[in-house]
């Protein structure tokens, strides 16, 4: 009897694995697509990598396309990898950056695409002679402005004063998302370390959308941006801005004004319906003087009539400048002081003593106190407020000539011999300190961010207030700034970079 050979049993055959995990990533950078070599670095890895990457917001393409920006491999070497990209049929590799799998293995701890260094390049030739990088300038940014390095030397002004006038006139529109992506974009143009000079000079940077661009392209084309130009010869834009210069009127007060038909300030006086709040009355009163720019020169005499009312009530008590002039700045529209007492406790009626000695000098032409509302037990706040809970007080002094030294910006003076000059004055108390100063130093785009990466790169909350971790559920403690950009894992950045 024939018997029916015995056939060896079937293996079960390996489902291939997915390139990504299920369900759609947003994508956070767009700049940047990424491609990774399968050769040498495997089906498996390469399926891992893909997935860990797209899950921290980055675009990695299945295929090797013109669309890639940045193709990753490990473990080849260069001849062996540029005659396999060669015969791919893209069009032009230069404007390839071709990379050692280093710079995706620091891209991923660090959560965006790193700055691409020369020891990241896989060169196909000797470096002084095929250079890795593409012929346009290519400024690795950061989306946050607090990873930018910002002084105050911008290249990119025609850009910047662009993007500032169309953010003042979305304000004044209350369209916060369009005056937020057009400050963002202004942000990000004064980091960069060279002017723009052709759209392509742009390729990964981030922060800039389709509006934007527009804007810079047109400018770049003809010179203005027609969109800028229809807003400063709008009457209603010129007149919110003549109207918000005023010391206490705000957007939405403007707006009203307008809405009934003022155009001027003679209007507003003779409309007998209109009642000012005192702050308002003295933006008027004194607005010749407080309406212009504050230099640098007194700003300082302005903090050395502080430090000397602060110093001879509590003599260890510290008197930091902040806002721009810290930010070193020349000129400002008004004076930031932060007071503190190195001992807790100390600062408790410092504010009201501080006034009534300027009082006393004749010197105080205003005052709005605000007693401080802080309550450490309703930390931490997860919703973001405009204004902190310290006390204060927002001022106008009476700043003589004699005290400025060294007076570059005031054409030889006031005829009466003193000018009206703005200033904030904030007592913290002690275990604040630092992170009232890194607050209130500014900028504004800088805090914005710096709480953005807090928040969603660290999990923690941060404000003028403290910095509280919600993974361990406990506030960190700083007595530094240098304390704060540590906890967050951030390189420290002085106040002089921060002028994003």
């Amino acid at each position: 009897m024939l018997h029916a050979p015995v056939l060896p049993p079937l293996r079960k055959r390996k489902r291939p694995l997915a390139l990504h995990p299920a369900g759609p990533h947003p994508v956070r950078f767009q700049e940047v697509t990424v491609y990774l070599v399968e050769r040498k670095m495997g089906f498996s890895r390469r399926a891992f990598l893909t997935g860990l990457a797209r899950t921290k917001g980055f675009r990695v393409a299945d295929d090797l396309s013109d669309e890639v920006t940045h193709v990753v491999a490990e473990q080849n070497s260069a001849e062996e990898l540029w005659a396999w990209l060669r015969g791919r049929g893209l069009r032009d590799l230069t404007n390839r950056l071709v990379l050692d799998i280093a710079w995706f293995t620091e891209s991923m701890a660090a959560g965006w695409p790193v700055a691409v260094e020369t020891r990241h390049c896989i060169q196909e030739k000797q470096p002084v002679v095929k250079p890795c990088l593409p012929t346009a300038p290519v400024w690795a940014v950061s989306q946050y402005a607090c990873q930018r390095r910002t002084t105050t030397e911008n290249h990119n002004k025609v850009f910047t004063d662009a993007f500032d006038i169309l953010a003042e006139n979305a304000e004044f529109c209350e369209n916060d998302g369009p005056c937020l992506a057009f400050m963002r974009a202004a942000s990000v143009l004064k980091s960069l370390p060279g002017a723009v000079h052709r759209l392509s000079d742009l390729h990964g940077v981030p922060c800039l959308g389709d509006q934007t661009r527009a804007v810079i392209e047109e400018i770049l084309e003809s010179g203005i941006s027609s969109k800028v130009q229809d807003i400063v010869n709008d009457d209603r834009y010129q007149t919110l801005k003549l109207f918000t210069s005023v010391f206490g009127v705000g957007p939405k007060t403007a707006e009203k004004w307008y809405r009934k038909g003022f155009r001027s300030f003679p209007d507003i006086h003779a409309d007998q319906s209109v009642h000012l709040n005192k702050m308002q009355k003295a933006g008027f009163l004194y607005y010749d003087d407080i309406s212009k720019s504050i230099s640098k020169a007194e700003a300082e005499a302005v903090g050395r009539m502080v430090e000397d009312i602060v110093r001879s009530i509590v003599p260890d008590a510290i008197v930091a400048l902040t806002g721009g002039f810290r930010r070193e700045k020349e000129f400002g529209h008004d004076v930031d002081f932060l007071i503190t007492t190195p001992e807790a406790g100390k600062e408790q009626g410092l504010l009201s003593r501080v006034l009534d000695q300027l009082k006393y000098q004749d010197v105080l032409l205003f005052c709005d106190s605000q007693e401080s509302t802080y309550d450490r037990t309703k930390l931490p706040s997860y919703r973001f407020e405009a204004m902190d809970h310290f006390q204060k007080c927002f001022l106008i002094v009476r700043l003589q000539d004699e005290l400025v030294r060294g007076e570059v910006g005031r054409g030889g003076g006031q005829p009466r011999g003193w000018k009206a000059v703005r200033v904030d004055l904030v007592v913290p108390p002690t275990e604040c300190h630092a992170f009232a100063l890194l607050g209130w130093s500014g900028s504004r785009q800088f805090e914005r961010d710096l709480r953005r990466f807090a928040q969603r790169e660290r999990k923690m909350l941060l404000d003028n207030h403290g910095l509280y971790d919600k993974t361990k559920k406990e506030f960190l403690t700083a007595e530094t700034e240098e304390d704060i950009f540590a906890h967050l894992g951030l390189e420290f950045i002085e106040p002089g970079q921060r002028n994003a």
